[in-house]
């Protein structure tokens, strides 16, 4: 296992290295610049603006651009902000990173306690009422888009009834403790629903046909006919098979959970990642975006590697020489 580790983690460094350039290229590829399809100021000659390119290098060649920028990545520096003049990159995404961590734990606890029981009672009564509802529910969680759900719920819940805010992360900055905790999680409850709604779907069907497919199986069968009660049977034997995929999902949240989910963010507009992200696009703020790409990539990579370390732990088949 632990060789297994350090290869996956040395293979981490070429997929990183083709990440940046792919990431970089993409930053390149889009039409104009950080000054680009913006009301330039009159007053201001364009020697001026031709200067500020030159600042930030700008006017170099792409190949050019690309190494000055990765040897700074190389030593963790990852620049300032274009768009926020003065900022570095890191504060920016500091001070929005765990806002986005605490809405991605929170969506996902949402979908896994509501996607497990149901996917399993559906897969125990297949076929039944309730099965067909989960179904349904599955099926319509699929088919709406998040940021429809999200209007739905701020106009219902936000507007309508007032139970909770339609934006932010906190009344006033000025709590602390316990009522700091509560209103955090009083501004979470909406953003999180639509998150870990829409998830849900998706897990509630995986759960419900591999545990399905489990129960059918012949050691199933074996551990049934000698008497053992379907309780044990259900939680020492089928589970363990039938949450193999769940951790593959698992395993490729970690980059949705730290990037939250763009849309969702902008709907009910949560300072975290996801916003920071938009409106570096939307200003061509190149050392943002490529910076958020790549703490993104490194997710993904991380979370499957986290997935087949688990994969160890739950089906001890699994053996990594």
């Amino acid at each position: 296992m632990v060789q297994f580790i350090i290869r996956r983690i040395l293979l981490f460094i070429p997929m990183l290295f083709a990440l940046s350039i792919i990431v970089f290229g993409l930053a390149k590829a889009a039409p104009g610049d950080p000054f680009s399809g913006k009301i330039l100021d009159p007053d201001v000659g364009m020697e001026v603006y031709e200067k500020q390119r030159a600042e930030l290098g700008l006017d170099k060649p792409i190949p050019v651009q690309y190494i000055n920028w990765a040897k700074k990545v190389i030593r963790g520096n990852f620049g300032e902000s274009i768009t926020y003049k003065g900022r570095s990159v890191e504060s920016l995404i500091k001070e929005r990173f765990m806002n986005t961590v605490y809405l991605g734990i929170f969506a996902l606890g949402i979908t896994l306690i509501v996607a497990i029981p149901i996917g399993i009672y559906s897969a125990r009564h297949p076929y039944s009422l309730m099965d067909y509802g989960t179904t349904t529910f599955g099926f319509f969680g699929l088919a709406v888009p998040n940021f429809f759900f999200g209007l739905v719920v701020i106009y219902l819940f936000a507007i309508k009834l007032g139970w909770f805010p339609a934006q932010g992360t906190i009344s006033n900055n000025k709590l602390t403790g316990i009522a700091e905790i509560k209103d955090r999680l009083h501004h979470m409850i909406l953003p999180g629903l639509t998150l870990g709604l829409a998830s849900t779907a998706g897990y509630m069907r995986y759960m419900r046909s591999e545990v399905m497919d489990v129960l059918g199986s012949d050691y199933i069968r074996t551990a049934k006919a000698k008497g053992m009660s379907d309780r044990n049977v259900l939680y020492k034997h089928t589970l363990r098979n039938a949450l193999i995929p769940i951790i593959t999902l698992l395993g490729m949240e970690l980059g949705p959970l730290l990037g939250g989910a763009v849309i969702t963010e902008q709907v009910f507009n949560f300072p975290g990642i996801g916003t920071l992200f938009i409106g570096s696009v939307v200003n061509r703020d190149y050392p943002v975006v490529m910076a958020i790409v790549l703490l993104l990539g490194v997710a993904v990579l991380v979370g499957n590697l986290l997935a087949d370390i688990f994969y160890s732990i739950v089906d001890p088949r699994i053996r990594y020489d």
